[in-house]
């Protein structure tokens, strides 16, 4: 038996650089979801990959619309308190309706920074042997292809110590690097060229969200970025064109460099009133690795990333089954991902589950840093003004489902970020409660954004009228707690914001008409039912939904638990969660063994659904019991 752990042991050690992990691609992107994503947490880019001209697509975590909000409505009590009375009577098809009293306003949107392009003089040249590969291993895109003779090389990389994208274009024959260069963006900017190595692009964010062909007010979060040339070779040059491009030609190889900043200094703080100059942010982060060559740039950087990613390897098996995956990975190389995907169906290549489930903590990684922005529905990366759900963060699922991975697999300090946005989020979260519910602790809903908005969303009730979100996030401070069993984040930062939210939702829960405790107006995310007696309407409101209390419930036990091991067990608030745990609604099994998710009510034959994003849309003839 420890014979067989060594020898499994001994070969993970010698094959962890000799199997590949690599996302490949036969051609260049021609839709955004075909670019490969690099990115350090902040700053990230989208590499598209095309021959005669290319594109990085740019992105910085802090780019949003908008400015602080008010998430507070004096309106929303008398709301309340007309959708409770609907419940109570059962009415939950003019409950849903009245419930548009209780929504908070839209989020804001989540900006693209812009582009970096390269128009490549290539002469309608045909090209060969095409390849574009992330490699998960070194957090690298590599781009290589035959035109004549000539192999053509580019390599790209997000650099995490020096917060600078890197670019070395290259060849296998000197002289033979030529290419014009650019900066845009979809947003209000302007590009000057400060000489012949370096250009800016600075520009802002419209104040409020857009909608289609609407002109931005620009006076929202300021930016800029900064682009810097180095070249190699006797005959290489470099010509300014219109004070906004720079055209250079018979280059041994070029080296690029991007970073930027913005103006954003935190939730509180409107962009008019910022300290942070986005400039002279994104020149002291140019400066950092200006004299650094690019082994140096690309030794630091794979210093960084490769200790986060190589703390753990999926292991398949400790089986002689793994030689045999191993083999089969290694003789399946030159396929594309895409083929290998396609190919899933009628061959389970094991080696593409690792490579899928590496390839979600590459993702993490990039986008979520100690010291950045949380990551948002697409993590860093967006090229739309407009992008589908805002890029706003959710979190009715997809938020948690971002950082479910911190833990298990290895990555704790790339949950930094949602811890501290948690606690951004109780700030606004306790004006909320108090303001709109009258309730203690804080809340927060269905969808925020960088503003920490806590209010509902202005939008369909089954949506918006849901103030769980804060108690869901919750979970993950108690589950880091579980991980790491460091006291001093149980007592100073998790503790208080479980209280908090614990002070809220034993003011949310109230009497019901079975005697129990119930949440009301309650509903199940993104979820409808068909009403009874409604003739068949549907509705989304109703009360004590099993998600709530379930949430509710695990809330509930770890602020037990947490007291226990900080010596707060005799406070008011624990002795009133002790003496509402036994009077929560049990979970309620249907006749067809499903769990019952709305209260007094039973599935009445098959649910009809689909599922999209990790939520079911059902909906259900439902009835009373």
């Amino acid at each position: 038996m420890d014979g067989g752990r060594a020898r499994a042991r001994r070969w993970a050690d010698e094959a962890e650089e000799e199997r590949p992990l690599k996302v490949v691609f036969a051609s260049p992107a021609e839709h955004f979801t075909d670019a490969a994503p690099i990115g350090n947490g902040s700053l990230g880019a989208m590499v598209w990959g095309g021959v005669a001209s290319d594109k990085l697509q740019l992105n910085l975590d802090t780019l949003w619309t908008g400015v602080p909000g008010d998430y507070t409505d004096p309106k929303a009590p008398a709301a309340l308190a007309a959708v409770r009375k609907l419940v109570d009577d059962g009415r939950f098809v003019d409950a849903t309706s009245a419930a548009s009293g209780l929504f908070g306003g839209q989020t804001e949107v989540y900006q693209p920074l812009g582009d970096m392009n390269l128009e490549f003089d290539i002469s309608n040249q045909e090209y060969s042997s095409y390849k574009r590969e992330l490699d998960l291993h070194t957090a690298t895109t590599v781009i290589t292809y035959n035109i004549g003779e000539v192999q053509h090389t580019r390599e790209h990389f997000c650099s995490n110590p020096h917060q600078v994208i890197v670019t070395k274009i290259s060849a296998n024959k000197s002289e033979h690097v030529s290419l014009t260069l650019s900066l845009n963006s979809k947003l209000n900017h302007r590009v000057r060229v400060m000489n012949a190595n370096e250009m800016i692009m600075e520009g802002s964010c419209p104040v409020h969200r857009l909608h289609e062909n609407e002109a931005s007010d620009a006076s929202g979060i300021g930016f800029a970025a900064v682009l810097s040339l180095q070249m190699s070779g006797a005959a290489a040059k470099v010509v300014v064109l219109n004070d906004q491009k720079l055209i250079i030609d018979n280059a041994d190889w070029v080296l690029l460099r991007v970073t930027a900043a913005s103006s954003f200094n935190g939730p509180s703080v409107n962009p008019s009133d910022s300290k942070l100059d986005p400039e002279s942010a994104a020149l002291r982060a140019m400066n950092m690795s200006r004299n650094l060559t690019f082994d140096q740039l690309k030794a630091s950087h794979l210093k960084d990333y490769q200790g986060l990613f190589h703390r753990v390897s999926l292991r398949l098996s400790q089986s002689p089954a793994i030689e045999k995956i191993n083999m089969k990975e290694v003789g399946e190389a030159i396929k594309t991902t895409a083929e290998r995907v396609n190919g899933f169906r009628s061959d389970e290549d094991s080696s593409l589950v690792e490579l899928l489930f590496q390839y979600g903590r590459y993702l993490l990684i990039s986008c979520s840093r100690p010291g950045t922005q949380i990551s948002n529905l697409q993590g860093i990366w967006n090229q739309d003004l407009l992008p589908q759900w805002e890029c706003a963060p959710h979190l009715n699922i997809n938020l948690q489902m971002n950082y479910w991975p911190t833990l298990p697999c290895n990555l704790i300090e790339c949950q930094e970020p949602l811890l501290d946005f948690i606690a951004s989020l109780a700030v606004n979260g306790t004006k909320t409660a108090k303001i709109n519910y009258q309730a203690s602790g804080w809340v927060t809903h269905h969808v925020t954004d960088i503003w920490a908005k806590s209010s509902a969303f202005n939008e369909d009730a089954k949506y918006s009228v849901w103030p769980m979100g804060g108690a869901w996030l919750c979970t993950h401070l108690w589950e880091h707690y579980q991980y790491l069993l460091d006291k001093d984040f149980l007592k100073n930062t998790a503790y208080p914001l479980l209280e908090g939210c614990a002070l809220f939702l034993t003011d949310w829960l109230i009497e019901g008409p079975r005697g129990l405790l119930e949440t009301n107006p309650s509903t199940s995310p993104e979820h409808a039912f068909i009403a009874p007696g409604s003739g068949d309407h549907q509705a989304s409101v109703s009360y004590s939904t099993t998600m709530d209390i379930a949430i509710i419930r695990e809330i509930f036990s770890a602020v037990i638990s947490s007291a226990e091991i900080l010596g707060k067990s005799d406070t008011p608030l624990v002795q009133k969660i002790k003496e509402a745990l036994p009077r929560l609604p049990q979970n309620t099994i249907a006749k067809d063994q499903t769990l019952v998710e709305w209260g007094k009510m039973a599935l009445d034959g098959q649910a009809r659904g689909r599922w999209l994003y990790g939520h079911a849309f059902l909906t259900a003839k439902m009835r009373t019991e």
